[in-house]
């Protein structure tokens, strides 16, 4: 497996792991919080291509700027300057109801809470997403994503009757129900024992390569990391490197020289 390793100034191009079209693209995003001499950049004229059906792994030191990357991504939070475009869509044309039918409708998500409805089985948790949208969920489909997530016996069990692992496993499942354009992670293993994580590591992967699906998440794990295509790493809210096929090892060599 070759890895090439490519190195970016702040503020300009980083190269597409692959030649796919691009499904999120950042065109000089600068994201600030607060104002006058108390600002603090968050990014700074990030310029980014990640193509469709990629894993893409965002890593970074404490306060890099991997959270606002990934909110600013999935229409979380807009940028102070610049134009993120989401499968084509310009989100900074999109008012907040529209904002909100595009998360609702395009984009799953996973969190490392797991951020499931405890009055919910994990069933009604799976398909929210579609009756929130006024959907109905494709029952081959909802039946070949359970499977995949290996939660076929406990569907009728409310998250405080099922493990971390598994709740994690409803959560991804609740992403993928409504076929995505992306699934945006955000420390998905996080709260995991090793193995546990592991085994969602591997869902994610297997989303992206059998099931045809798009995965950006952000990690401070090198382990997690080598489950990508592609690791970028921010520094100072910009971007510095990106890492194709990347190792474990190879990714935490680069971050121990981003945290030197």
């Amino acid at each position: 497996m070759t890895t090439t390793t490519t190195t970016s100034a702040p503020g300009s191009d980083a190269p597409a792991a692959t030649s796919a079209p691009a499904l999120v693209r950042f065109s000089s995003v600068t994201k600030l919080y607060g104002g006058g001499e108390s600002a603090v950049t968050a990014l700074h004229e990030v310029s980014l291509d990640l193509p469709k059906g990629s894993f893409t792994a965002v890593m970074g030191p404490s306060g890099s700027g991997k959270s606002t990357f990934l909110h600013c991504a999935a229409g979380l939070d807009r940028p102070t300057s610049g134009s993120v475009h989401l499968a084509g869509v310009g989100l900074g044309d999109l008012d907040e109801e529209a904002l909100t039918r595009l998360r609702r409708e395009r984009v799953g998500f996973v969190f490392q809470s797991f951020n499931l409805v405890p009055s919910l089985t994990a069933a009604e948790n799976i398909s929210l997403p579609l009756r929130l949208a006024g959907a109905k969920p494709d029952k081959a489909w909802l039946r070949e994503v359970v499977a995949r997530v290996g939660l076929a016996d406990r569907l009728k069990h409310k998250p405080g009757e099922l493990s971390g692992g598994q709740q994690q496993r409803v959560a991804i499942a609740r992403a993928l129900v409504a076929r995505p354009d992306v699934i945006f992670a955000d420390e998905p293993t996080g709260a995991l024992d090793t193995r546990t994580g592991r085994d969602i590591l591997e869902l994610l992967r297997e989303a992206v390569d059998d099931l045809d699906q798009s995965v950006v998440m952000v990690t401070h794990d090198p382990r997690a990391a080598a489950h990508a295509d592609a690791v970028v790493f921010l520094a100072d809210g910009a971007v510095v490197d990106r890492l194709t096929s990347p190792s474990a090892e190879q990714v935490a060599e680069r971050m121990m020289c981003l945290e030197d």
